[in-house]
């Protein structure tokens, strides 16, 4: 029991840190407001709200019992689908801006703007939160026999709420990119002859960006993917798989949280120029919101 308060603490703690460093290099450096990473800041606010709210919640649940727990369990479950429907959403919206950026460069401005990034962020913080309350009070029950707190004990809910949250909008996204990266390579193969030494700069920018946010959505669904197939086909087993398996699957998805800071820092050489000067405490001693990030 405290051997888990433990790590649940200190994966709240990585996360935490981790996408304060994001949150912060985007609302300071000028050199980082741009449409993406307004999408990728809501992200970050995502992942920072697992490691404030939902692991602090996961914490108290394990050393409380009677109604206060079945209370923590609905809460729980609640902040716990909110938040991975809005990564979900926030990733889909960032796959539709690649779309455009790559596949439609000429359109991008026009099409992607920030009065539509403000609302795709909109909507996916309320569509996810809308899905998150009506699904946790329609499925969400503490389990009797093991004191366990289980979600979607309703079958047909499970898999509505799985196939419409997390399912189809990684299909959607996996056909984005795939898509993308098809019309990069032609492109790839059509500036090779050009002399515009402007355009192959900007195309193998835009290109390096949409390859590490396809890294980003990878990394999602490998965490997330066992938890949600084990979701699903637990009801459909009679709720066969182990409460610890499935534990292990909640925190392999949580974990996620914490790794796309690090994505951002190994791939994104800005970042690693912003992370560097906040880390050093150089923000503090002058003015640097103009700086050129390398």
């Amino acid at each position: 029991m405290y051997l888990l308060c433990i790590v649940l603490g200190l994966l709240s703690i990585l996360i935490m840190c981790g996408n304060l460093l994001v949150i912060t290099s985007i609302i300071y450096f000028r050199q980082l407001h741009s449409p993406t990473n307004y999408l990728i800041l809501s992200l970050a606010v995502a992942d920072l709200l697992v490691g404030v709210l939902l692991l602090p919640l996961s914490i108290v649940s394990v050393n409380i019992c009677g109604h206060l727990q079945n209370v923590i369990c609905k809460l729980r479950s609640c902040l716990d689908m909110i938040l991975c429907i809005c990564s979900i959403l926030n990733l889909c919206s960032i796959s539709v801006d690649r779309y455009y950026a790559v596949c439609q460069p000429l359109k991008y401005r026009t099409k992607v703007n920030i009065h539509v990034i403000v609302i795709m962020i909109l909507v996916s913080w309320t569509v996810s939160a809308l899905n998150g309350i009506t699904i946790t009070v329609l499925g969400v029950n503490t389990g009797k026999s093991n004191k366990r707190c289980v979600l979607f004990r309703n079958v047909s809910l499970a898999i509505m709420g799985i196939v419409l949250g997390f399912f189809l909008p990684a299909i959607i996204m996996s056909m984005i990119y795939v898509k993308i990266l098809t019309e990069a390579q032609k492109q790839t193969r059509s500036i090779q002859n050009t002399t515009c030494q402007l355009t192959k700069t900007e195309r193998k920018m835009e290109r390096k960006a949409t390859k590490t946010l396809a890294i980003i959505m990878g990394v999602f669904l490998i965490c997330w993917t066992p938890f949600f197939l084990s979701v699903a086909f637990n009801p459909l087993s009679h709720y066969t798989i182990p409460g610890p398996l499935l534990e292990a699957f909640k925190w392999l998805g949580w974990s996620n949280s914490m790794l796309n800071p690090f994505v951002y820092g190994f791939f994104y050489s800005w970042f690693r120029s912003a992370f560097r000067m906040i880390l050093s405490g150089k923000i503090f001693q002058a003015d640097l919101t103009n700086t050129k990030l390398h």
